[in-house]
């Protein structure tokens, strides 16, 4: 008989984590061997079980799906960790598979899909929802921003004026006029106020 496919769940919801146990070990092909309710502690146990498919949630407190995928490659680089989320911004899906996710699937999807993403990754594939996909096309991810524009943006959803956040930042107010533009051009914004609603929205700042 083939081995299983090893499989680990981090999530901060315990019921969650309870009923995907139960369901994924009703397959005779998948066990579940651990599961964790945080980043932290999942990476401790992914070391110690050594999964063959890590289902990682995208939101959670303290250290969030992209930072766990992160650390989970970081520790071992031949992990598979596959997204699971509620919802999400193209930009937090986008980071989490730029971050080395082998998949990412909706919660609300069927159960017969989330098993036959287990195994496309188990086997080396990849795996994403359809929902997923229109999500990245529908809402194309930012860029990533350098230090000093985040450090702008910051300042722009504190309510600073340019003038402020010359003085604070240290450098001339042509310069940060430079920034801003070139700022406003990365994210899409037309003016400072939809620059911090999309800030806000797209969680481009970290809390």
């Amino acid at each position: 008989m083939d081995e299983k496919i090893k499989v680990l769940i981090i999530d901060d919801h315990a019921i969650l984590r309870m009923g995907l146990t139960a369901l994924l070990n009703s397959k005779k092909d998948i066990e579940v061997v651990g599961d964790a309710a945080n980043g932290t502690t999942g990476i401790r146990k992914a070391a110690k079980l050594k999964p063959d498919v890590v289902i990682v949630d995208l939101v959670m407190p303290d250290m969030d799906g992209v930072e766990t995928t992160r650390q989970l490659l970081e520790k071992d680089p031949d992990a598979k960790v596959m997204i699971l989320t509620t919802f999400g911004t193209a930009d937090g899906i986008s980071h989490a598979l730029a971050a080395g996710a082998r998949g990412a699937v909706m919660k609300n999807v069927e159960f017969s899909e989330l098993v036959s993403a287990i195994r496309t990754i188990a086997a080396g594939g990849r795996a994403v929802s359809p929902e997923i996909e229109r999500i990245l096309a529908v809402d194309p991810p930012i860029p990533a921003l350098s230090p000093r524009q985040s450090e702008i943006l910051e300042s722009m959803v504190r309510g600073l004026s340019n003038y402020d956040i010359a003085k604070q930042l240290g450098i001339s107010l042509d310069m940060v006029k430079e920034h801003t533009t070139s700022l406003f051009t990365k994210i899409g914004a037309a003016n400072r106020t939809e620059a911090v609603a999309i800030a806000l929205r797209k969680h481009l700042l970290k809390a």
